[in-house]
């Protein structure tokens, strides 16, 4: 004998059974589960004028900067629209040679990621800590895997809470 009760054994091997509309599926989320896979990049050498293209064209508040698979930043509207903030005493540039300016010029290269294993627990924590949208979801070798956005994380808890006879998700 193992010297465990019948109940013992029994409640250690149901720990992925949970009742309906329970929050315990949730905990068991990650961003590799839910993260958006096709995501739209840019490299440094796109032109702000190209860049502000794509801004309207999609309708995203950021793009990461990768090349050659590696993710080496990110570049945002803020970053963007600081191509243009100019003190009294500075000479103001060109409107055309500023947007000529590359997005190496003004991306961020320290960039908040998750990974593909962290807990959608902790995504949504940092997301409500940092105020942010969305985090890119980075590889072993720095490579852009996905982006975990705040829809992903609703879409997560709605499935997860979702009624016993829908197919829950894989979490």
């Amino acid at each position: 004998m193992s010297g465990m009760s019948q109940s013992e054994t029994s409640r250690t091997t149901k720990t992925t059974e949970h009742p309906e509309g329970s929050m315990y599926r949730f905990l068991e989320c990650t961003a590799g589960q839910y993260m958006s896979r096709g995501v739209i990049t840019v490299t440094r050498q796109v032109t702000l004028r190209d860049l502000e293209g794509l801004f309207e064209k999609h309708d995203f508040n950021s793009f990461p900067v990768v090349e050659e698979g590696t993710m080496l930043g990110i570049v945002t509207k803020f970053d963007f629209l600081k191509a243009f903030a100019f003190t009294t005493g500075q000479m103001v540039p060109h409107y055309d040679e500023l947007m000529n300016r590359q997005v190496a010029e003004m991306m961020t290269e320290a960039v908040v990621h998750v990974e593909p294993t962290t807990p959608l627990t902790r995504v949504l924590e940092m997301m409500v800590n940092l105020k942010a949208r969305s985090f890119p979801v980075i590889g072993p070798r720095r490579e852009l895997l996905g982006v975990i956005s705040r829809e992903d994380v609703m879409r997560a808890l709605r499935e997860a809470t979702s009624e016993a006879d829908k197919p829950a998700s894989s979490c």
